[in-house]
């Protein structure tokens, strides 16, 4: 079955409708989703939603748009949350995002890599968002290697296939996919995905965001997701089994509370 390794389900546009897309999940062969905390209180809502229900994990982070507004006491409570709940399974979504720079780059920056030395310190991978900052991530990651030694994954990536090449040579790099795959001008990132190895290679949706065609311009659910193995067969020429299976031990090594709580 599938796992969802990137979905926003403290979005408000879920809003009373929780319980409902969780309690379908099967019925889309959709075995987990991780709900990423982009901030505080999303991190804390995430973490509820995984305590409620047990197809659910979590993530705890603060994004690049929130980081001018990061703060010690977010770092204890997430260190404090992710000692104590087995559910949270990264450090994440953080990372750099200069197309809409809505926290200061040298903030941004500064953040991750506090962010980085917390999972580090946790012993959790950490889940990446990058946009347009491609040259600075790359230094930061080869800078601050020491602290990913439990892997990372670069969410939605949509970065060139050269700069993929330099980011595999970290040890632990992992590269999600979502609906963004099934764009029409979305060839890069299907050369980026022949390119890969099968084992480096996650599925997600980002929902309530980019939600694959024939559905864009509706809002993005989980049950969407079988969607991006729909155009993963296309791009790679391999069977959906292969790729859930393949993904699915993928996220398991990873985010290895997911594995240990099966």
């Amino acid at each position: 079955m599938i796992i969802d390794t990137h979905a926003h389900l403290t979005d408000e546009r879920f809003e009373g409708e929780v319980s409902q897309i969780v309690d379908a999940l099967p019925l889309f062969n959709i075995e987990k989703v991780v709900s990423v905390g982009y901030d505080s209180v999303s991190s804390l809502g995430s973490v509820e939603i995984a305590k409620q229900y047990e197809r659910v994990y979590a993530t705890v982070g603060i994004h690049p748009h929130d980081s001018k507004s990061a703060s010690v006491a977010d770092y204890k409570k997430f260190e404090e949350l992710s000692k104590t709940n087995s559910k949270i399974v990264a450090i994440g979504e953080i990372g750099l995002d200069y197309f809409y720079d809505l926290s200061p780059r040298e903030i941004q920056k500064k953040v991750f890599v506090e962010q980085l030395e917390l999972a580090n310190a946790l012993s959790m991978p950490v889940a990446i968002h990058l946009r347009d900052a491609y040259e600075d991530m790359r230094t930061l990651l080869l800078q601050n290697a020491n602290k990913l030694q439990n892997g990372f994954v670069l969410h939605c990536y949509s970065g060139s296939l050269d700069m993929a090449k330099v980011y595999s040579k970290l040890d632990g790099a992992y590269f999600s996919f979502g609906g963004s795959l099934t764009f029409k001008n979305a060839k890069q990132n299907a050369e980026v995905l022949r390119w890969l190895p099968s084992d480096r290679v996650l599925l997600e949706t980002d929902c309530p965001y980019l939600t694959p065609v024939p559905f864009r311009g509706k809002r993005n659910e989980p049950k969407f997701i079988s969607y991006v193995v729909d155009k993963m067969n296309e791009i790679l020429e391999v069977s959906t089994e292969t790729i859930v299976v393949q993904t699915k031990n993928n996220t398991e090594t990873l985010f290895v509370r997911i594995k240990d709580k099966n």
